[in-house]
């Protein structure tokens, strides 16, 4: 014999599958709109997107009413720089040179019957050569001859050198530029180009160099020269001393340079 559900049982059943069924369905547009009609965006969207706008368009008016900055200058440089110096030179040319006697030393003693001066002032040349580095540095020799004041001891007194030459140019950027010098050499002393004495010298002074162009290079100098000059007899038939002479050198010089090499 099967049994029946009381009527009350199976109507609550029902009601509770209904319920359920009406939870978990989706929402069903109004009433006259379509899906698709439905808006894209909330209204607060819609708000931050027109305050952006407004900020922005805030932002463009001030910067339209500002001034607008002042051109800026060029600086103008006072002297062109040239380029920096990165050629190998053989650099030569010659020098007029005076020389100017400081002090005679035992040659010319100051009393008695050789006061009077053998080895005095005098000018003359000097021929140069040497080797102009890529960078500050220049080597090179010189030979000069000055003819000096003997007070008529000597009809033409002719004092030789033979030097070895440094000079040391920082780059300061400019044609005209100053240097150092210095070297050590041989010197020769006598009547008419003829030999009667002879010693050993050094020097060191400064000077400022002049680059006209690329290969020309106009400049002064002046030097410190002590020489030791060993005694002899003169054509007076005076015995001269062995002493220290010392001089100070003027020179103007005009150089030529000829490229070497490039680095």
């Amino acid at each position: 014999m099967r049994l029946r559900p009381p009527p009350g049982a199976l109507s609550a059943a029902t009601l509770a599958a209904s319920a359920l069924l009406s939870l978990t369905a989706p929402a069903a547009p109004p009433e006259g709109k379509a899906e698709g009609d439905l808006p894209a965006a909330a209204p607060d969207a819609r708000a931050d997107a027109r305050t952006g706008e407004a900020a922005r368009d805030a932002q463009a008016s001030d910067a339209a009413a500002r001034p607008p900055p002042p051109p800026v200058k060029p600086r103008v440089e006072l002297a062109a720089r040239p380029p920096p110096l990165h050629v190998e030179y053989a650099q030569y040319g010659v020098a007029l040179v005076a020389e100017i006697s400081l002090d005679p030393g035992a040659v010319c003693p100051r009393s008695g019957p050789l006061y009077s001066c053998i080895l005095g002032s005098g000018g003359g040349l000097a021929i140069r050569g040497g080797y102009r580095s890529p960078g500050p540095w220049y080597f090179g020799g010189a030979y000069q001859f000055t003819k000096m004041d003997s007070s008529n001891l000597y009809r033409l007194g002719i004092f030789q050198q033979l030097r070895a030459e440094m000079r040391y140019m920082p780059d300061i950027g400019y044609r005209a530029a100053p240097y150092f010098s210095a070297g050590i050499g041989g010197v020769v002393y006598g009547n008419e180009w003829g030999v009667e004495t002879g010693g050993a010298l050094i020097f060191g002074g400064v000077g400022v160099e002049l680059e006209v162009s690329r290969r020309a290079v106009l400049g002064v100098s002046c030097v410190y020269r002590p020489v030791l000059i060993a005694g002899w007899k003169d054509t007076a038939n005076y015995e001269r001393g062995t002493g220290i002479a010392q001089f100070v050198g003027f020179e103007l010089l005009l150089e030529v340079r000829t490229e070497l090499g490039r680095r």
